[in-house]
């Protein structure tokens, strides 16, 4: 008996609810996961986000997408959209071009550079998946996709590309 409530008195120490428990594991395990991208995207000269939004636009070739609406489809906010489009302009990853209709509206397009960058990461990051996530069965992994899906849902935009992901 004893045992037992020191493990209820240490647990609710450590956390003020059940929310928070899951909340911070939550982040840990982000932190965790993230580590083995950080590594993998620097040996490439690439964010994360700059990552994502290479693969965004390669799934939206040859027309590409305005910049606001690429922002919206990002994994994570973010607020610096043209200082990473700008680092990847640099590089001759994209390009971006003034809309016919909309002089207001920027298209960015995946340059073939991009393109190139994109296929001799493929395996590499497919490994890195493999690392994060490999050790748990595909029952798991679609548990765990459908909890946090359910976990993210009430607080998603209507407009959101992750809404019905």
């Amino acid at each position: 008996m004893l045992k037992t409530r020191q493990k209820t008195t240490r647990h609710a120490i450590r956390f003020d609810s059940l929310e928070q428990e899951v909340f911070l594991n939550l982040w840990r395990t982000y932190d965790r996961l993230r580590a083995l991208e950080d590594e993998l995207f620097g040996q490439f000269g690439l964010t994360p986000q700059q990552y994502n939004i290479l693969r965004l636009l390669l799934s939206h070739q040859p027309g590409g997408l305005p910049t606001l609406q690429l922002a919206s489809r990002l994994v994570s906010r973010a607020p610096d959209i043209t200082r990473m489009l700008d680092k990847l302009e640099e590089h001759d990853f994209v390009v971006r071009e003034r809309s016919g209709t909309n002089r207001r509206v920027v298209v960015v397009k995946i340059a073939t550079a991009g393109i190139q960058l994109l296929r001799r990461m493929s395996k590499p990051l497919q490994d890195c998946h493999t690392r994060q996530l490999g050790h748990l069965p595909a029952t798991d992994l679609k548990a765990l996709r459908d909890l946090l899906l359910a976990a993210r849902k009430p607080h998603e935009t209507t407009d959101g590309h992750w809404v019905e992901a």
